[in-house]
């Protein structure tokens, strides 16, 4: 079972900006493969940061609202967010130990 949670143009405000916890958004879109490729390390994070910070997902070619907002021009793109405001940025395909070194600084 995945703890990630499918963010979207309409619950965006609501689940990332309003949120208690620092949020990692994944912005992916299916057939781009760099996304594949991060998606199960997106979904492990989700697992270990269960109760520590919020991790969910994008897909940018759903949302469009949201993607333009915040200039995602290239996936997969992830912002960290907190207390509303976009703390951090990852570009590309990173390894898991980036992730977690950039979210843990916001814990």
């Amino acid at each position: 079972m995945s703890n990630t949670i499918a963010f979207s143009d309409s619950n965006f405000s609501d689940e990332v900006l309003s949120s208690a916890k620092p949020v990692l958004v994944d912005f992916w879109a299916e057939w781009c493969g760099p996304c594949r490729k991060i998606g199960p390390v997106v979904e492990e994070l989700a697992s270990e940061y269960d109760g520590k910070a919020v991790i969910g997902k994008v897909n940018v070619d759903d949302n469009p609202e949201i993607s333009v907002k915040y200039g995602i021009r290239s996936i997969p793109a992830l912002l960290i967010f907190k207390n509303g405001e976009v703390v951090d940025q990852i570009i590309g395909a990173v390894p898991k130990a980036v992730l977690k070194k950039q979210l843990d600084a916001q814990l």
